[in-house]
């Protein structure tokens, strides 16, 4: 196999993985410190996330709701011509995430994206346009179907983060 299939093949395989509910576990542990990491020790060039799942990841800088310090986590961001769509889908589990919470006491928020910062204001979507980028992130990263199932006590909620 040549080098550029077995990383298309490693791409699959790891995004295919985070679709199960074991792996989802796992990922939803070491997912977020081990982007952080190599974010920081390539400079921002890439993530962990991106390396091993062929996904290209934001860096989504919020205000913590509690805390009031900033808060940086790597989020699959979906670009939208200027905007760009997010999915708090939490693996899958009973409650939003953390940084979902933030932007809805704070919509403001900076997202790095290939290097480039940009100031942007969360706006939380409903009804079809929800469920048409809800879609677009299954069509993208299959295991939000899955994730979709099993937090079926809530309705993952899909934001967009238009510029500032």
């Amino acid at each position: 196999m040549k080098p550029y299939g077995q990383a298309k093949a490693l791409h699959r395989l790891v995004r295919r993985s985070a679709s199960t509910r074991p792996m989802a576990v796992v990922y939803s542990v070491i997912q977020q410190p081990l982007d952080e990491l190599v974010y920081r020790l390539s400079h921002g060039g890439t993530t962990a996330s991106s390396w091993l799942a062929g996904v290209k990841i934001t860096m989504l800088i919020t205000t913590g709701a509690k805390t009031g310090l900033p808060r940086t986590t790597p989020v699959l961001g979906l670009p939208d011509g200027p905007d760009t769509i997010v999915i708090a889908s939490n693996y899958g589990r009973s409650r939003h995430p953390s940084w979902y919470y933030n932007l809805r006491a704070d919509p403001h928020a900076t997202i790095v994206v290939d290097g480039v910062s940009r100031e942007v204001t969360a706006y939380e979507l409903r009804g079809a346009e929800r469920d048409r980028d809800y879609l677009r992130g299954e069509e993208m990263f299959p295991g939000f179907s899955r994730y979709g199932r099993w937090a079926a006590n809530r309705t993952i909620p899909v934001l967009r983060l238009r510029p500032r």
